[in-house]
């Protein structure tokens, strides 16, 4: 079922609990203006609410970009204070990503660069065609990443490559990008619907209460120490130990049969 759509934001839900959101600015290479990424907000906090829903896919429209990244002549006319408003603005959408509660994976069918790199990186999985580039060229603007790129650059493939990226503001091939870490497949453009589709439909066939506490404790361990982290990670395999999930996985196991989650 598809949602009538707004304005640059298209949100379609599958059988399964597989949601999608599509960045709906082909014309524009889907950037990020604010408009965009109020949209983008709503939708996800919306969609967060549903129980049902297992699995969110993030996408562009059209062949050319998953987002060519803010947008440069909203950029242009903006007064200092705004240029403020607009990163808190990035920062909170990009904050929403991350902390959604199940998992999302980042479906880059073309250009990521900048807030579009941004977008890609508070997802918890990226899937990107071969034709796709990823980058951070705000230097080349006489500006730095915006919507955390500088801190979850270097969380993703580590300080000294992320200040490559970010001091050069060269865009790499979605194989280099698979090479260091950035991305977590890369497949041929005709192939990326289907094969994005099937992982989230792998995902979603994962008991949920259990991957939403995997996603939060993997979440933790990037930003505190071991022993915090394992700690909470005592305390979250207790959430999935006292479910039922985890005794019908048990015992599916001893029975050699599927299991039948239930999401408790």
């Amino acid at each position: 079922m598809t949602d009538a759509p707004r304005a640059n934001v298209v949100v379609d839900r599958r059988a399964g609990g597989i949601a999608t959101i599509t960045l709906d600015r082909a014309q524009k290479l889907n950037a990020l203006d604010g408009d965009t990424l109020r949209e983008l907000r709503t939708v996800l906090d919306g969609l967060a609410a549903e129980p049902d829903v297992r699995v969110l896919l993030i996408t562009g429209g059209g062949e050319k970009a998953f987002s060519a990244g803010a947008d440069i002549a909203a950029m242009a006319a903006m007064a200092p204070a705004e240029g403020h408003a607009y990163a808190e603005l990035g920062h909170a959408v990009m904050a929403a990503v991350e902390a959604f509660p199940v998992p999302v994976v980042g479906v880059l069918n073309g250009v990521a660069l900048g807030g579009g790199l941004e977008l890609a990186l508070a997802c918890d999985l990226l899937i990107a065609s071969s034709r796709a580039r990823l980058g951070q060229p705000e230097i080349n603007l006489g500006l730095i990443p915006g919507f955390g790129g500088t801190q979850r650059l270097v969380r993703r493939i580590g300080l000294t490559r992320a200040r490559e990226l970010i001091y050069l503001g060269q865009a790499i091939s979605a194989d280099d990008a698979l090479r260091m870490g950035l991305v977590t497949r890369v497949v041929q453009p005709e192939t990326l619907p289907a094969e994005a589709q099937g992982l989230a439909e792998e995902l979603a066939r994962k008991p949920p209460l259990a991957l939403r506490q995997a996603k939060r404790a993997t979440a933790v361990a990037a930003e505190t120490d071991t022993a915090t982290g394992c700690r909470y990670e005592v305390e979250a395999f207790a959430v999935t130990f006292a479910s039922d999930d985890r005794v019908e996985g048990l015992r599916a196991f001893l029975d050699k049969r599927s299991p039948g989650w239930r999401g408790r």
